[in-house]
C-alpha cells in the first residue's frame, strides 16, 4: 500500500518549535520532489516548502523562510519540516506530498495540482 504518514504536530506556544516528519512507503520515492502544504480552517491549501529529489534545492513560502527548514532522506522515504519561531498564523493542518513528475528539472512546484500523493495531515496549533 502506497502511503504517506505525517507525525509531529501538536500544540505549542508562540515562539516555540516543532519538527514534523513524513514517512513514505509502498513504492520508490527517490527521483521525486516532495513538499509540505498546510490548510488553515476556512482557507485553501497552500504550499509551505518543497525540496528537489536530489535534496540540493529548496523553496519556501515567503512567510516561513528563515523559520522553517525542509529536509529529506536520499531515498525519499522520510521527509521533515523543522519549524522554529512559530506564530499563531502558522496554525493549520500540515500535509506532505509527492510530485507526480519524476526527475523534475523545472522549478519546484508550488501548485498542489502538481502533487499526486498526499498524507492525511498532522495538526499544528500555535497558541498566542
Amino acid at each position: 500500500q502506497v502511503q504517506l504518514v505525517e507525525s509531529g504536530g501538536g500544540l505549542v506556544q508562540a515562539g516555540g518549535s516543532l519538527r514534523l516528519s513524513c514517512s513514505a512507503s509502498g513504492r520508490e520515492f527517490s527521483g521525486y520532489d516532495m513538499g509540505w502544504f498546510r490548510q488553515a480552517p476556512g482557507q485553501v491549501r497552500e504550499f509551505v516548502a518543497g525540496i528537489r529529489w536530489s535534496g540540493g534545492t529548496k523553496d519556501y513560502l515567503e512567510s516561513v523562510a528563515g523559520r522553517f527548514t525542509i529536509s529529506r532522506h536520499n531515498d525519499g522515504k522520510m521527509l521533515y519540516l523543522q519549524m522554529n519561531s512559530l506564530k499563531p498564523e502558522d496554525t493549520a493542518v500540515y500535509y506532505c506530498a509527492v510530485d507526480s513528475e519524476k526527475w523534475r528539472t523545472t522549478n519546484i512546484e508550488r501548485s498542489n495540482t502538481a502533487y499526486d500523493l498526499w498524507g492525511r495531515g498532522t495538526k499544528v496549533t500555535v497558541a498566542s
